[in-house]
């Protein structure tokens, strides 16, 4: 495999790039050089060169060497080995861990231990395929991240041409484009999400078969598809990856019901929705705050929790939150349709349900049972849930305006008497009938 007839590196003197060694973690500078002494090729590799090219600040610093995993397991003391489809070496610094990859060689160049494994649509399932530091270039998914930062003397290796591709500011793929989909149909959503983080165009030949193989998709363990999810919507720029990820028709693979209510009458309202989610979201990575997946899954998963709601006689858009019974019922329907595309681990649907019950009882309770609602572990991210409502226009502005005036009080008599006050102004409930 060849890209625009390159065979031979290109390499980058540190007189004509900004990245220096001071850049770099000690750690992991410590790392390369242990493997530079023991006799073997090592170099920083992928998003770490490319982002600190275009000055973004790397999340992660890996490692490409020509030392096998057992090899670099035995120079390490802090070492472990993991994954079967991509045998890889952690190197442990206290609760991170630095990734060390063995260079990876073409498929052409699997001997009778060493074989690649696909399945009949053509992905990938098994890879331990050892090779060169060139084969290892042209084995990676896009140009921008088959770069090599040599730590010796801080030039880069490029065998294929990514530094044309990011001063063009364009991402494009290694290879047959149709090919390297099928290989793993995941590159679909990485490319989406690259162009969403770094401001890149996708490069036509590379975007051309997304619409096409996008149903690829459906072989992917649900399990990787969550991660990848998160991955595209909760790392900084969730409107960007959303819109990708509508634009390339791939939305539909990951969340098909949330995908079935933006086609709806409501289908805008439940848009700007998902977007202004995206966009706090984005704005409190950018303040360097935390978020949690399942306030994220809370919001994608609502348009159709109401949607299915309505379409079994439940209450309407517009009446607020649904009895919490209601609420249970619909949220068991959801998840069991949504599992089968990406997998919702228990701590965080638990945490889904909790919010989206208390819906209901944040609108409704006043007196003691509001104050009581204060001490509830899922408050804050179920109040954060009323106040994204509000901000769509749902009837909830008084109840969301009570809850913030509450927190505001610092004495817990006053919070008492406000409660209180709430509590024979705030909407009535129906009596039971007997």
């Amino acid at each position: 495999m060849r890209v625009c007839g390159i065979s031979t590196p290109n390499r980058i003197s540190s007189a004509d790039h900004a990245i220096r060694c001071r850049d770099v973690p000690r750690s992991v500078l410590n790392i390369v050089a242990r493997l530079n002494e023991a006799g073997h090729e090592a170099y920083l590799v992928g998003g770490c060169v490319r982002d600190l090219l275009i000055g973004l600040r790397p999340k992660d610093f890996d490692v490409a060497t020509s030392a096998t995993p057992d090899e670099v397991k035995a120079l390490f003391r802090n070492c472990r080995l993991v994954g079967r489809r991509f045998r890889l070496a952690h190197i442990l610094l206290g609760r991170d861990f630095i990734e060390v990859a063995t260079f990876r060689a073409g498929q052409e160049s699997a001997g009778k231990k060493q074989a690649v494994a696909h399945s009949d649509s053509g992905r990938i399932l098994s890879d331990n395929v050892y090779g060169s530091l060139e084969q290892d270039a042209f084995r990676r998914d896009f140009s921008v991240n088959a770069l090599y930062f040599d730590v010796r003397d801080e030039s880069i290796v490029d065998y294929v041409g990514a530094m044309a591709d990011i001063e063009a500011r364009q991402l494009r793929l290694i290879g047959d484009p149709d090919t390297r989909y099928r290989e793993d149909p995941v590159r679909m959503l990485r490319a989406v999400r690259f162009a969403a983080k770094l401001g890149f165009s996708i490069e036509p030949h590379t975007e051309a078969p997304i619409r096409e193989l996008s149903d690829h998709l459906e072989d992917i363990p649900p399990a990787r598809l969550f991660d990848e999810v998160i991955k595209l919507l909760q790392s900084g720029h969730g409107v960007a990856s959303l819109d990708g990820l509508w634009q390339h028709d791939l939305l539909r693979y990951l969340l098909p019901m949330t995908y079935g209510s933006l086609l709806t009458e409501r289908g805008d309202h439940w848009r700007r929705m998902l977007e202004q989610a995206l966009n706090n979201t984005d704005a409190r990575l950018a303040q360097g705050k935390s978020t949690n997946p399942a306030f994220l899954y809370a919001v994608l998963l609502w348009p159709p929790l109401r949607e299915w709601l309505i379409e079994t006689g439940g209450a309407m858009p517009e009446d607020g939150a649904p009895p919490v019974m209601q609420i249970q019922e619909a949220a068991n329907e959801i998840f069991d349709r949504q599992i089968h595309y990406t997998a919702i681990p228990k701590r965080f649907s638990q945490m889904i349900r909790d919010m989206w019950s208390l819906q209901h009882k944040l609108e409704n309770y006043g007196g003691g049972r509001a104050f009581g609602l204060l001490a509830n572990k899922r408050f804050r991210a179920a109040y954060d849930f009323l106040l994204l409502r509000e901000e769509m226009g749902e009837n909830t502005k008084e109840r969301a305006n009570f809850w913030t005036q509450i927190q505001e009080l610092d004495d817990e008599q006053d919070q008492m008497d406000l409660a209180s006050t709430q509590a024979h102004r705030g909407p009535r409930r129906r009596r039971r009938r007997r």
